[in-house]
């Protein structure tokens, strides 16, 4: 029984660390597209292609996203806001945007 349930654990350890090594692969399209936005303004239309196409969306469900319209107009925005991730992710970003929202309660 302990084996089982060591193997168990180890097997639910290995689904994560490959769900957080999608999501990176996520993050690095948004960050790929936004670079296309700064460059040929077309980012939103490229993050919505790679999300709507075969692989984009099996890298999304193996993320744990789910791969509807609304997630991609949720990414096709965040690339229109031109953030960064590792800006957006950062805790500096998140106390700005928490100030500023405390400053303009309407714009939240």
């Amino acid at each position: 029984m302990k084996d089982f349930v060591d193997g168990t654990a180890f097997s639910a350890e290995q689904g994560m660390r490959a769900r957080k090594l999608f999501a990176a692969v996520v993050l690095a399209a948004l960050d790929d597209a936004i670079a296309d936005d700064r460059k040929y303004g077309n980012g939103p239309d490229q993050i919505a292609r790679w999300a709507r196409s075969r692989d984009g969306r099996e890298v999304l469900s193996c993320a744990g996203i789910d791969p509807t319209e609304r997630v991609v107009e949720g990414l096709m925005a965040f690339v229109a806001r031109g953030v960064r991730t590792s800006v957006a992710l950062s805790r500096e970003e998140s106390e700005r945007r928490n100030a500023a929202a405390g400053e303009h309660p309407e714009a939240a």
